[in-house]
């Protein structure tokens, strides 16, 4: 059984925690664009600024249905973002909230029909319910066993049984013999088996025979049976063998206007077939009035797995969102793909190369990156010589490393505890109260010439410079 028809043009929308601390959209069109608002425990327990949190209790939460996805539903999201590269960047609650929508999604609609099971699959993963019933109702037809005839049994022919009722008497035979043309008889005969084997002409020849029965005719003599033939073929129309009846060429117009039928494309009728084309491809896109199951979400990742899943995506405006835009971090060293942007090494060969890459997702679930054409890598920097470790004094006068202790604290690898301590102290650096007496801006400290406050990494391009 379909789902039921709603008046409103989304029946089940599932929200995230972005559009619900934004209050974008607000409450009041949720309610009249979607006939039932859905969320889970775990987003609702993720706000914790007290001013949202009232208001999402006095006005949104009268109208929203709390509801924990099953664990094979988690389980098959979790696999489906494992394969596009999204798990290590979604959270406990992110992998809840597409579980539910793939849930409700198969509830809606009868199955997984119109998803996808793995990233880049170009079809999906079957016909809607309906057609495959359709299909299925359609019955065989079933021949009994009477109807098909046994080795014993004799098949009725009218043509073999007009040729076996024709009796050759001694004189034909000795006539075809001594005539000059036996095919025209052989020709009059098949035409005239032809022409018995219509049902107008047998039934139009049996009252004749019934009613007029033929009486019995004198003999003839070969003279004038042979001046007889002669007569009628003079008279009669060339007779036509079945198979050239069945191979006649038509005429030309008839060729024409079949031609034209059969959709052959010509330079007077190709703005029609342009037109119809058009209107058979837009037919085939139009959506259906009712969206069953649709999910609000500014997650970038979130918004990747809903798209190659072929899941119903809308954005804070309630448009629904077929081609997304963002970007990704890419290895120039072994080409691995990374989703966190906050990385600064690369997963797989450990190696500081990562570069900023935008990338696209389209409504068929293609994952594309658009990378530059004349992109070239900057190898500045990449060789120098690295001061031997030194131990530093206890008054700090010996701080260690090279000239001017630049080597003290060089950061090369992720695991390194320079680089988790550095991970660590800009952690607590953004906790800092803006208030405090002791806090400068980085316009005095320097720590603008960092990108995006991150730990540097290397001893920088400049480490073969001249040094005044």
């Amino acid at each position: 059984m379909g789902p039921l028809l709603s008046e409103k043009p989304i029946h089940t929308l599932i929200l995230d925690t972005g559009p619900i601390i934004k209050n974008e959209p607000a409450v009041s069109t949720l309610l009249s664009q979607a006939e039932i608002l859905v969320t889970t425990p775990a987003i609702v327990s993720e706000i914790r600024d007290s001013t949202t949190r009232d208001r999402v209790q006095t006005t949104l939460l009268p109208f929203l249905t709390l509801r924990e996805p099953r664990p094979a539903s988690i389980k098959l999201i979790t696999d489906f973002a494992h394969r596009t590269g999204d798990l290590s960047v979604l959270s406990r609650p992110d992998i809840q909230i597409l579980a539910l929508a793939y849930e409700l999604e198969c509830e809606r609609n009868g199955g997984d029909w119109r998803l996808r099971s793995a990233p880049g699959q170009k079809r999906t993963n079957g016909p809607s319910p309906s057609k495959r019933s359709e299909a299925e109702a359609i019955p065989t037809e079933e021949i009994s066993q009477d109807s098909v005839p046994g080795a014993g049994d004799q098949i009725f022919d009218p043509a073999q049984e007009a040729i076996s009722e024709r009796t050759v008497t001694p004189e034909d035979v000795s006539h075809d013999l001594n005539t000059s043309e036996p095919t025209d008889n052989i020709s009059k005969a098949l035409a005239d088996t032809h022409m018995s084997d219509l049902p107008e002409a047998q039934e139009s020849s049996e009252p004749n025979e019934l009613n007029n029965p033929k009486e019995p005719e004198e003999p003839v003599s070969a003279d004038d049976q042979s001046a007889e033939d002669t007569a009628a073929d003079a008279t009669a129309p060339p007779v036509q063998s079945p198979d050239s009846e069945n191979q006649s060429p038509p005429s030309k117009t008839d060729s024409d206007s079949d031609s034209d039928s059969e959709g052959w494309i010509t330079p007077s009728n190709i703005k029609k077939h342009q037109d119809r084309d058009s209107l058979s491809t837009i037919s085939s896109t139009l959506e259906p009035k009712t969206m069953q199951v649709a999910t609000i979400t500014t997650d970038f990742a979130m918004q990747n797995v809903l798209l190659q899943m072929n899941l119903n995506l809308l954005s804070p405006k309630l448009q629904r969102v077929k081609h997304l835009k963002t970007f990704v971090l890419r290895c120039h060293a072994c080409f691995n793909v990374h989703k966190d942007m906050s990385k600064q090494f690369c997963a797989r060969c450990g190696k500081p190369t990562l570069t900023r890459v935008a990338c696209s997702t389209n409504q068929n679930g293609e994952f594309v990156m658009h990378l530059k054409r004349s992109m070239q890598w900057n190898t500045r920097g990449d060789r120098y010589s690295i001061p031997k470790p030194v131990a530093g004094s206890a008054n700090g006068r010996i701080s260690g490393g090279g000239k001017g202790g630049w080597g003290q604290g060089l950061i090369l690898a992720e695991d390194q505890k320079e680089y988790v301590k550095a991970v660590d102290q800009e952690k607590r650096v953004r906790q800092r109260d803006l208030m405090d007496e002791d806090y400068l801006p980085s316009i005095f400290t320097g720590e603008r010439q960092r990108a995006g406050g991150r730990p540097k990494v290397g001893a920088g391009r400049n480490v073969n410079s001249r040094k005044r």
